[in-house]
């Protein structure tokens, strides 16, 4: 629900590509003295869309391991099932998001933001599957 709440406010940030154009600014001007500003646009956006991605997959992370015990000691405590529910939620979220932001003045809504995130929803099961194939792996090779 925290995790919720942070990007339910960072999405009625009016301002939020300037903060960003602030923040990462100063660092491509001193990598790349000179940076055309439509390139350092290119950059601001690409690293806010990169943070679309990382917060869903975050959010599906969270929300997976809110809905599963996982018992690490089961050969693989992975159900695709709700894997691909935390992906359906993360969705569910990321439209109500961009519906929010779409009643922020100087903010719109994008359904390609959706779709981002849902990717990011995505990624972030793939990096619990990835982990929980891992361990099973190291628990079958212990108990060999």
């Amino acid at each position: 629900m925290i995790w919720m709440a942070v990007i339910f406010s960072a999405s009625g940030d009016r301002q939020s590509f300037n903060r960003s154009s602030r923040i990462i600014g100063p660092f491509l001007q001193w990598f790349f003295p000179g940076i055309p500003d439509e390139n350092m646009s290119r950059v601001v956006t690409f690293v806010r869309k990169c943070a679309h991605l990382t917060e869903y997959a975050v959010l599906a992370i969270l929300f997976w391991r809110a809905i599963t015990e996982p018992r690490w000691r089961e050969k693989i405590p992975w159900s695709s099932r709700t894997a691909w529910a935390a992906v359906a939620f993360v969705a569910v979220y990321a439209a109500s998001d961009e519906f929010h932001q779409s009643l922020v003045p100087g903010r719109q809504g994008q359904f390609s933001d959706v779709v981002l995130d849902t990717i990011g929803g995505c990624a972030g099961m793939g990096i619990v599957w990835m982990i929980t194939c891992a361990r099973a792996r190291v628990i079958r090779e212990r108990a060999a």
